[in-house]
């Protein structure tokens, strides 16, 4: 065991030595510490419902819209079911047999609605975790709404002008490569728009566009490197899958992909905290814990804050370890206790435990 912990602290002392190797540990714990990947899931939930109702009046309208070229409008709505490789070909084939019907645009509208709502809310509830906003600053029923709405119709333009984009650069012809590269660049700079709206617009944290370019800049290069590589990466998770589900391994693979890119964008918005809040160098092997270790876990308590009235401080041990060898359930006396960047975790005496 002493071998292990030797090996563990020169490990650590590494990567705590080397920002390169410091800065990418910190996102991945504080990652791990927000369990991001639940939240992950809680989106990819409300991603699958909402995805068929909002391609649905996607195609309806660019078929009312660009009716008198079906060639354009093909290859605009072709470009639009191909952000999802390999399943993309089955969405479109469910999502053509439909299109152009005002009652498929009705149900379409409600459907959207319900299932956007739901998915931007569970974004916005992830962005807020990761920044840790505490629970009595985080908006009310009717400000979140209203904040996924706008979020809502955000993306909607973001991802109507993209698809827009990519089917002008397929069906450029004799035009050309230059065409092409102009249309490609704006589909990138449209998903990097996306990404800065989402990261700031989804949060109660009071932040600048600066503070979350970063995260954008990752998340759309990452977003983009996922759309290369997911035609063999969803090919190759279908195929393990289509042996045991059989034609259930279509919706796996569309809720794995979501999945992987909710958990890429999760991620990339970690980056955004962990820089701006400077939380790094973490300790892999505790105790002692850093700085940024006591920043993070504080900012963990706080978060717990349902109440004007109600405060949250956090107090750290150095003798926790010790504490706990001597056979006293590791709780530190008072005169032992530190205080973490001014914060601690009080219990406040309620009235009626203070009359006992």
């Amino acid at each position: 065991m002493k071998l292990l912990q030797r090996t563990l602290d020169r490990i650590d002392a590494a990567q705590q030595g080397h920002t390169w190797l410091a800065f990418p540990f910190a996102v991945f714990k504080k990652f791990g510490d927000d369990r991001a990947g639940n939240l992950a899931a809680l989106i990819a939930y409300y991603g699958f419902f909402s995805l068929f109702p909002l391609l649905l009046v996607f195609v309806t309208v660019v078929s009312m819209a660009i009716s008198g070229n079906p060639e354009l409008q093909q290859r605009i709505i072709d470009s639009a079911v191909s952000q999802f490789p390999i399943v993309g070909e089955q969405i479109a084939k469910n999502v053509h047999a439909i299109k152009g019907s005002s009652l498929a645009l009705a149900v379409g509208i409600i459907g959207a609605l319900w299932g956007g709502l739901g998915v931007v809310q569970a974004a916005e509830n992830a962005m807020n975790r990761v920044w840790n906003v505490p629970l009595k600053d985080r908006p009310n029923f009717w400000k979140s709404r209203l904040r996924a709405i706008l979020m809502l119709v955000v993306l909607g333009a973001f991802v109507m002008c993209s698809a827009v984009l990519s089917g002008v650069s397929s069906s450029a012809g004799g035009i050309g490569g230059l065409l092409k590269v102009v249309a490609i660049t704006g589909s990138v700079a449209l998903n990097l728009l996306v990404f800065l709206a989402a990261f700031r617009i989804l949060t109660a944290e009071n932040l600048t566009w600066g503070d979350v370019l970063p995260g954008a800049l990752c998340a759309a290069a990452a977003w983009s490197a996922l759309q290369y590589l997911g035609t063999y990466l969803v090919a190759h998770q279908l195929k393990n899958a289509s042996a045991v589900y059989g034609l259930f391994a279509v919706v796996i693979g569309l809720l794995w992909w979501i999945y992987l890119g909710a958990q890429v964008s999760i991620l990339s918005a970690e980056v955004n905290v962990v820089r701006k809040r400077r939380l790094w160098p973490r300790s892999l092997a505790q105790p002692p814990l850093t700085e940024a270790d006591k920043r993070t876990l504080a900012g963990l308590a706080k978060e717990q804050e349902r109440l004007p009235q109600q405060q949250v401080d956090v107090r750290f041990s150095e003798s926790g370890r010790a504490g706990a060898a001597s056979g006293d359930s590791g709780r530190p006396s008072s005169s032992d206790d530190t205080e973490a960047e001014d914060e601690g975790i009080r219990e406040p005496t309620s009235p009626r435990r203070a009359k006992r």
